[in-house]
Parts: structure tokens; C-alpha cells; sequence
């Protein structure tokens, strides 16, 4: 397959969330420009869907079933990884939800639960990557060459500036900012890049007005996501470029930190908003 920016061939890329949405996107962009891709829903068609899409249009691909909150699902992705792809060359921590209410509303459980997925399950998934990156790079220097490999985290404006009514989802993104510059720091010396990227108004469940079709089935339950009108009407009156993004364009932000044209930048949160700035 031809890339699209960067030749991402020979590459092994991991992927959250790939089964629709921004991490869909993601997951056809890395396909296209010749990356392996494995894709993980908790949702078993639409990854699966997602698959073929690549594997139908010339690409590799293949699919893990899971729940990234459980706790072991960390180091079986990065078994799965090794034993299937052979190296983890990539990895993007897109999985999430949203259960919003105020703070005086929020219950412990609903707390923890988003904590869970947007903030300890790409920490587990990176402590099981560890002894993988460290590994490689080893065998890289063995072998008297330099690949760079990269981490991306998916985070929001929200983790950024805070939103009323999303103190559980602020503070996991928030806290997934605070975990890429720590690794940005312990990686390096493996020939890591670890950086993020926080969205604003997207085109998906969650970046759209709430309504009964703004839903997640979440465990055998269906979770009402998306925001409050005012809320969106508001923000994206705010948007400078007038509008609100495509996932394909969520997509080109975490691309480019794939790339080989982004290989001397680390630790960073780019802003994918259409230059809005603040809530």
C-alpha cells in the first residue's frame, strides 16, 4: 500500500477503540500508508468491520476483542501483539466514553469507570509495552540500526480546560497529558516518541448535540453520551476555522506523530480543535 505522508511499511501499529469513530479513522490512515494494524473494540463487528475495510483495500489487519478496563487486558493486547505481529512499533490509546453530570451528582462508581478507561488502561497497556520497547531497542542496537516508535494518546480540550459537568472525563484526560511527558521522559532512551493529541469539537457520539441515537452499549448497558446543546452551540460558534472537524481530519493529527517526519518530537500535546483554544 502507498503512504500517505510517511512510508509506514514493516510497521506493527496497536490501536483502542478502532471500531468506528475517530479511532476507525485512524486505524484506515495507518492501514493505508502500510502499517499492520490491530485493532481492539469492545464491540466485536465494528472492529471487525474496520479489518476488512484495510484487509479489502490491500492492507494488513487483524482484530482483539476486548474491554480495555479489565485488568489484565493490558498485557494480553501486547501478548497478542508479539506473538501475532512479531514487534509493537506503534501504539494509540484512543478507547472512551463519556458519563457526565455535575460533581454533587457523580457517583464514585461513575468516577472510577471513566478513570478506568481513559486513564489507568493506557497505563497498563504502556507498563506491558515496556519490556517490549526496551527489547527492541536493544535488538536495534544490536544490529547497528535506529527506528524510532511511537506512542500516541488520545486526549480532549476537555483534559485541557475543564467542562462542567465532566470532572471524572477531564481529569482522566488531564492525568493522560501528565503520563505522556513522563514517558516522553523514560523513553527516550529506547528510541520512543510519546506525545498526544487532544480534540476538540469532533464529528462523532461524543462531539455531537446528545440525543436518544447518542449512545454507547456499554457492558449490556446503554450509555447516553454527547454534550449539551447550549454547550455545543457555544463552542462551536467559538471554532476560528467555522466548524466542526471530520474524524479523517482527528485522524491527520494523530498521523502525523506515526510518521518519520515527526521523529525528533516528543512529549507534546498538539490542540486539533480548528483553533479553538479554550471553553
Amino acid at each position: 500500500m502507498t503512504s500517505e505522508f510517511g512510508n509506514l511499511a514493516g510497521r506493527t501499529a496497536l490501536i483502542t477503540g478502532g471500531g468506528r469513530g475517530i479511532g476507525q479513522a485512524i486505524a484506515l490512515k495507518l492501514g493505508r500508508a502500510g502499517a499492520k494494524v490491530l485493532v481492539n473494540d469492545f464491540d466485536a463487528e465494528p472492529a471487525k468491520a474496520t479489518v476488512e475495510i484495510i484487509r479489502e483495500s490491500g492492507g494488513e489487519a487483524d482484530v482483539f476483542i476486548g474491554d480495555v478496563r479489565e485488568d489484565n487486558f493490558g498485557d494480553r493486547f501486547i501478548q497478542h501483539a508479539v506473538a501475532t505481529c512479531r514487534s509493537v512499533d506503534i501504539i494509540i490509546n484512543n478507547a472512551g466514553y463519556t458519563r457526565d453530570a455535575v460533581i454533587q451528582k457523580m457517583s464514585d462508581a461513575e468516577w472510577r469507570e471513566i478513570l478506568d478507561v481513559h486513564l489507568t488502561a493506557p497505563f497498563r497497556i504502556l507498563r506491558a509495552a515496556q519490556p517490549v520497547f526496551k527489547q527492541q531497542a536493544a535488538a536495534d542496537a544490536g544490529a547497528g540500526r535506529r527506528l524510532v516508535r511511537k506512542v500516541v494518546n488520545v486526549s480532549s480540550i476537555s483534559g485541557l480546560f475543564g467542562i462542567a459537568g465532566q470532572s471524572n472525563y477531564s481529569s482522566a484526560k488531564a492525568g493522560l497529558i501528565g503520563l505522556t511527558q513522563v514517558l516522553a521522559k523514560e523513553w527516550g532512551r529506547y528510541g520512543v516518541t510519546v506525545n498526544c493529541v487532544a480534540f476538540g469539537l469532533i464529528g462523532t457520539r461524543l462531539g455531537t448535540i446528545k440525543s436518544s441515537t447518542t449512545r454507547v452499549r456499554i457492558g449490556g448497558e446503554d450509555v447516553s453520551v454527547g454534550m449539551n446543546s447550549d454547550l455545543h452551540k457555544d463552542l462551536q460558534s467559538r471554532i476560528p476555522l467555522g466548524r466542526v472537524g471530520t474524524v479523517e481530519e482527528a485522524a491527520g493529527a494523530v498521523y502525523l506523530f506515526c510518521t518519520p517526519e515527526s521523529d525528533y518530537i516528543s512529549g507534546q500535546t498538539v490542540l486539533c480543535s480548528g483553533g479553538l483554544t479554550s471553553i
